[in-house]
């Protein structure tokens, strides 16, 4: 979530003087956005993102010192903005979804792409109609898109608890429970703690298994086995495995648009 303020913090990390002043001037009429800095390499950037924690990052991928994805891996997990890949190498693109970023643009980048780009990454980071007045008034949240045929989305999850590591195929998971800057994985009623935002995982899973039906919830639909009604629209949701847990209001429309039929 943004801090507290009304702007985005932002940060460029390009090795190129030009790409990060394209970048600037992409920027420089957006008042929703500030420029909290930017770094020509790797490590400086590793360096700036831990200690400022900006809302947003800008990311090249071939840098000197850390490429884009050897910077992911050294960013501490709480720390983590939300990522924007800007390159001119389009071989990247699914390891770049793998590593959970939002978009993947392409250099030279359009300026209505690159603004798209940029309305996606203020809805994920939470910035109200009032904060943003440019911004539809929607009251629900909008039914995910239809996946395009070559979309790659995740397939399995390294998690390590315990001193050991264990790999999950995503269908074997129940349902996922935001914990703050985490996420808990339930698997067959064991539980465990995955350093990744639930906003990362819900861009990085296939929408038309994984749907979120609370703001800390995300279930496996192929996992439920009924719906109890509750009271104001809600439903207790009851898993295969025993498991029970809220569909709230806000996402029913969502829910409705995945499993294909009204409630």
């Amino acid at each position: 979530m943004i801090k507290q303020t009304l702007k985005i913090r932002a940060l460029i990390v390009d090795d190129e003087p030009f790409a990060r002043e394209r970048v600037r001037q992409l920027l420089d009429s957006d008042p929703e956005i500030e420029i909290a800095g930017e770094c020509g390499d790797g490590l400086q950037a590793v360096a700036m993102i831990n200690e400022q924690a900006p809302d947003l990052l800008f990311l090249d991928v071939q840098m000197p010192e850390l490429d884009g994805f050897e910077l992911l891996e050294k960013v501490e997990a709480a720390r983590m903005p939300v990522i924007i890949f800007l390159t001119a190498y389009d071989q990247y693109a699914i390891r770049a979804f793998e590593a959970c970023a939002l978009d993947y643009l392409l250099k030279p980048c359009a300026e209505d792409r690159f603004a798209k780009s940029v309305r996606r990454a203020k809805a994920l980071l939470g910035l109200s109609p009032e904060e943003c007045p440019s911004a539809s008034l929607v009251s629900l949240p909008a039914p995910p898109e239809a996946p395009s045929s070559e979309q790659k989305f995740l397939e399995r999850l390294v998690v390590k608890s315990g001193g050991r590591v264990y790999f999950f195929r995503v269908e074997e998971i129940d349902w996922i429970e935001a914990q703050g800057n985490y996420a808990r994985i339930y698997v067959d009623r064991a539980a465990y703690l995955l350093r990744e935002p639930l906003s990362h995982l819900e861009r990085a899973l296939d929408p038309r298994r994984f749907v979120r039906i609370h703001r800390s919830i995300i279930v496996n639909v192929d996992r439920i086995k009924e719906l109890q009604p509750m009271f104001h629209g809600q439903y207790t949701v009851v898993l295969r495995d025993g498991a029970e847990i809220t569909l709230s209001r806000r996402y029913r429309r969502q829910f409705e648009a995945v499993i294909g039929r009204p409630i």
